[in-house]
């Protein structure tokens, strides 16, 4: 399930106060950017679905990735539930986060608050020491916030009409359509990283073969009208499984006798490179990784963390070093969290901070 990872925002953290930024040099989903280039080095024409008429997946395909879900499909706690609070609450979790993981917090948050009232009543510490191990926090928050808006203006009731869940703080189109389709049997398509590349591969015949909007169009038409959750769980599995980013195992795939790429051999047809820059021109370089404990990101983590372990209304007092991180970049990593309202920092003391209490 898909989504694009918390940046630190430029300015706020950098290497004048000791804090290496982490930023991904591209997406992380090499299928998320735009599609550019329309030449392959493989000697081979690509099926190309035309834009406009960009279909659906078979009948038969369709069919027989239900068949091997019912036998096969991962076997994850959330997915035994039909409680549209639940199934929204493992969707804010799944985001940036593998399923199994969250499938093992999902429990845990639950029984802490088992109703869109609880987590509406709810402080923001206490909902922050629940998340604790999922990480990207802020997810956190707008769940509070939009268990707020669900008691305020939908009578405590998660909505079941696709507008309003995506009207709903954090949710987005994904979790707005995984919502519909699992909770309430909707005929809609969730398109997250994995099932991206299912259908760009299966239908279109190449990865990126379609644009945000067809690939939408496609994921509505293929589902079935009677098995809408199955079925987002189902292709969901297939792309986690089988259909990888690299190396796809095309050949133990349910889906491989109806899958355009498969048959013509362009699952992964790469694209050809741009010529490289002329003799003694200058090329740029990228620089190695950073360890993950000097980064922000992991501080960031740590602060939080220790925040969680002081007593519900108490102030923890962090002392530098934290990790490789100093005392200049403890307090700009402070601020950054305050300015999120992730933390209250003490008003007479920069190094002393608290979970948010309201």
């Amino acid at each position: 399930m898909v989504v694009k990872p918390d940046r630190v925002e430029a300015g706020a953290v950098g290497r004048e106060a000791g804090v290496t930024q982490r930023r991904p040099v591209g997406p992380l989903d090499p299928e998320c950017r735009a599609e550019s280039h329309r030449r392959y080095g493989t000697g081979v024409t690509l099926p190309v679905a035309a834009a406009g008429d960009a279909g659906a997946v078979s009948p038969a395909l369709r069919d027989a990735v239900l068949a091997w879900f019912d036998v096969e499909g991962r076997p994850l706690a959330f997915r035994e539930t039909a409680d549209p609070w639940a199934i929204l609450v493992s969707e804010a979790m799944a985001q940036q986060t593998q399923a199994a993981r969250a499938a093992e917090a999902w429990g845990r948050f639950l029984a802490e608050f088992p109703t869109v009232e609880a987590l509406a009543a709810a402080s923001p510490a206490a909902v922050l020491r629940a998340w604790r191990g999922l990480g990207y926090n802020r997810r956190a928050l707008a769940l509070r916030q939009a268990a707020i808006a669900i008691v305020d203006e939908h009578g405590g009731r998660v909505p079941s009409d696709l507008d309003a869940l995506r009207r709903l703080p954090g949710v987005g189109s994904y979790t707005g359509r995984a919502v519909a389709a699992l909770a309430f049997g909707r005929r809609v398509g969730a398109v997250d990283t994995n099932v991206r590349r299912v259908l760009n591969r299966a239908v279109g015949g190449r990865p990126g073969a379609f644009t945000d909007a067809e690939l939408q169009a496609v994921a509505d038409a293929s589902v079935p009208a009677d098995r809408p959750g199955h079925w987002t769980h189902a292709l969901m599995d297939v792309g986690a499984t089988f259909c990888r980013p690299r190396a796809p195992r095309c050949g133990a795939c349910p889906a491989r006798p109806w899958c355009r790429a498969a048959i013509a051999g362009t699952a992964e047809v790469p694209l050809v490179t741009a010529p490289g820059p002329r003799r003694g021109r200058e090329t740029a370089v990228r620089e190695p990784d950073a360890p993950f404990r000097s980064t922000s990101r992991w501080l960031r983590g740590r602060i939080l963390d220790a925040l969680r372990d002081a007593p519900p209304d108490g102030w923890a007092r962090l002392d530098a070093p934290f990790g490789d991180h100093d005392v200049p970049a403890l307090e700009v990593a402070l601020a950054g969290l305050a300015r999120e309202r992730l933390a209250e920092r003490h008003p007479s003391d920069p190094l002393q901070a608290r979970l948010p209490q309201a």
